[in-house]
């Protein structure tokens, strides 16, 4: 089973390609430039060139999963956030229909399912990653949709938690995702459904295979 990683070169799909190479699991890293492949050929790793603002299809070739790790990052305004975030999104969803892609496994974010109670700087990011959540739900792919909390590049624990309890922390570190990411790839089948995540005290395998 071949997984193709949208997004591969940011910071969780980073972690994600040395992750997988690490455990064997063929990925193939989509990356924009051919400059950005040294890092995924030195570990090992496909890539494939292609553009989420352009044509990407033939980067799905072969592949039984989709990964989307991409974001148009903090730097860019809301425009780049309608393209990548929302547009990229559905586009890529609609691609694995016609392309014949069977799983696909989506990095959202918290409280994508109710942005007005997110804060005001990035309510616009959370619509997009809400909007792109319901157009996944609604297509004919079997999903798992991960919302980590807010982002820190603290090293991983290798544990996480998907409910807030009396623990009001609502971060999560990049590694756990990338971790939570590659745990959900060495499934069988992707668990389906919507997990929020966070940094918290269940390991992580553990915490995955008991949403099979």
């Amino acid at each position: 089973m071949k997984t193709l990683i949208i997004g591969a070169n940011g910071q969780i799909g980073k972690l994600l390609c040395q992750h997988c190479a690490l455990a064997k699991i063929p990925v193939i890293a989509m990356i924009r430039k051919s400059e950005q492949a040294p890092f995924f050929e030195n570990l090992g790793l496909e890539t494939v060139i292609a553009d989420l603002e352009g044509d990407f299809i033939h980067a799905m070739e072969g592949c039984d999963r989709v990964v989307f790790t991409a974001g148009s990052g903090g730097h860019t305004g809301a425009d780049k956030t309608l393209l990548i975030d929302l547009y990229g999104a559905i586009r890529s969803i609609d691609a694995c229909e016609s392309q014949g892609v069977r799983e696909y496994l989506m990095v959202s974010a918290l409280r994508a399912d109710n942005p007005l109670n997110g804060p005001e700087k990035i309510r616009h990011y959370l619509v997009a990653k809400k909007l792109a959540d319901e157009h996944l739900m609604r297509s004919s792919l079997h999903y798992t949709i991960l919302r980590p909390g807010r982002l820190v590049n603290d090293p991983a624990t290798g544990k996480i938690r998907s409910q807030r309890g009396n623990n009001p922390a609502i971060t999560v570190s990049r590694e756990n995702v990338a971790l939570c990411l590659l745990a959900c790839l060495q499934q069988t089948t992707l668990p389906h459904g919507v997990i929020d995540l966070l940094d918290g005290d269940i390991p992580i395998q553990e915490f995955i295979k008991s949403l099979n």
